[in-house]
């Protein structure tokens, strides 16, 4: 990795540390020992799914609310660090504490469910942000392609890791329970997010930054009350926005909804684990290739690859009838799942002032947490409607049409757009 400096290794190592709290807690183990908990406290099944889903919900819309205000304050410059750490720990604690909790106290775990929700979501706000300190525009597409990378590989190595010991114990391997094992994957994941982390605060520091003034809170507000009314003036940045409002929808809909429509083709658990771990290994390397053909095509053109392969998945996913095709169609989503994500996030930040990038990524995340609500309620509308779990997934082609083509009125980035914004 001498192709890049201390600071950029060490912000993308933040990628590969957090993604084990991305797949083992919001995807894999908790979900499963949340209802095992729930059922054995009398809950019935439908109930328990129904709570997770507002717990979801619930974190989701505070920080959805909150990231452009936190944004806006930590733009003082010495405040960046301070609210990434304060995230990061809150994240790290909770998840933490999850092994600790009596596995009958099903709401209890939401609680703490949701404040790991809140912990992890929030010190991404602000690690995005950090990529304008970390490298320079013409390194960012890289730079963000190889963190999503190093994500998806960081992240298959713990959730090996915790799948063998709970899988051990469920064949009486090992002489310990699958609740215990569960638990122990919680501490895996914690432990791994806390070592995997301290590159990132150990030498990574906000470069911009506006200058502190009196009532900074108070002034904080004021100013993200002007950028919420002059933000349709900052054009590009405006367009960019709407477009990446629709298109990670669909890509965020098919992530969180690929392992219940698995489920309703008959596919097994187990299978579904194995594909959702090959489907991280492969979109490892791919989300490295789209950050280095950036470089060469722009990342403007591989996003609209992104979106056209995405578009293939959706339609193919319509005619989908056996576990073969489901491998395929998990394939296709790994080639373009970790550069789609990588290049949208280098290609806001270039976009954006360096002085005021955590408001802005504030914005970016806020489209992003309320891009995920209108792409689940399209599947469920149209499944319900249709009785058609195939035509459901099929309509998310809507999404990634209007996505690209507002995309294809935001104009590449200027040489000095990290400094200021063109109406």
């Amino acid at each position: 990795m001498k192709r890049f400096t201390k600071e950029e290794n060490s912000w993308m190592y933040y990628d590969w540390a957090n993604s084990a709290y991305s797949i083992i807690i919001s995807t894999a183990v908790f979900p499963l020992f949340f209802k095992a908990s729930a059922t054995r406290a009398g809950v019935s099944p439908a109930d328990s799914t129904a709570y997770l889903g507002y717990t979801i919900a619930i974190a989701t819309s505070i920080l959805a609310m909150l990231s452009p205000v936190l944004g806006t304050i930590a733009d003082y410059k010495g405040l960046k660090k301070r609210f990434f750490t304060f995230f990061f720990v809150l994240g790290l604690v909770s998840t933490a504490s999850l092994a600790f909790i009596p596995s009958d106290q099903w709401l209890l775990l939401l609680v703490f469910y949701t404040l790991t929700a809140i912990g992890s979501s929030g010190s991404n706000v602000f690690y995005d942000a950090f990529i304008t300190d970390v490298t320079s525009e013409e390194r960012m597409n890289r730079v963000s392609a190889r963190g999503f990378g190093l994500g998806y590989i960081g992240s298959t190595i713990p959730f090996l890791i915790s799948i063998a010991i709970i899988v051990l114990s469920q064949n009486e391997v090992l002489p310990i329970s699958t609740t215990i094992a569960s638990k122990i994957a919680f501490v895996i994941t914690a432990i791994w997010w806390g070592i995997f982390t301290i590159p990132l605060l150990k030498n990574v520091y906000q470069k911009y930054g506006i200058e502190r003034e009196p009532q900074p809170i108070m002034n904080s507000f004021k100013r993200l009350g002007n950028t919420l009314k002059e933000i349709k003036k900052y054009r590009p940045l405006f367009l960019f926005l709407l477009a990446y409002f629709f298109y990670i929808d669909g890509v965020g809909t098919i992530i969180t909804m690929s392992t219940a429509y698995g489920s309703d083709l008959g596919i097994s658990s187990t299978s579904l684990l194995i594909i959702l771990f090959v489907t991280q290994v492969v979109a490892a390397p791919f989300a490295i290739l789209y950050g280095r053909l950036a470089e060469k095509f722009t990342g403007k053109t591989m996003l609209y690859v992104g979106i056209a392969v995405y578009i293939v998945v959706c339609i193919y996913a319509y005619f989908l009838k056996t576990t073969l095709d489901f491998w395929i169609l998990a394939m296709l989503v790994a080639t373009s799942q970790g550069g789609i994500q990588a290049l949208s996030r280098a290609y806001f930040a270039k976009l954006v002032p360096k002085k005021n990038s955590n408001e802005f990524f504030g914005f970016y995340n806020i489209f992003g947490k309320f891009a995920s609500i209108m792409g689940p309620l399209l599947i469920a509308v149209t499944a319900q409607v249709t009785g058609n779990s195939a035509s459901a997934v099929f309509s998310l082609v809507i999404l990634f049409i209007i996505g690209m083509t507002i995309l294809l009125f935001v104009p590449e980035p200027k040489a000095d757009s990290s400094h200021t914004i063109s109406a």
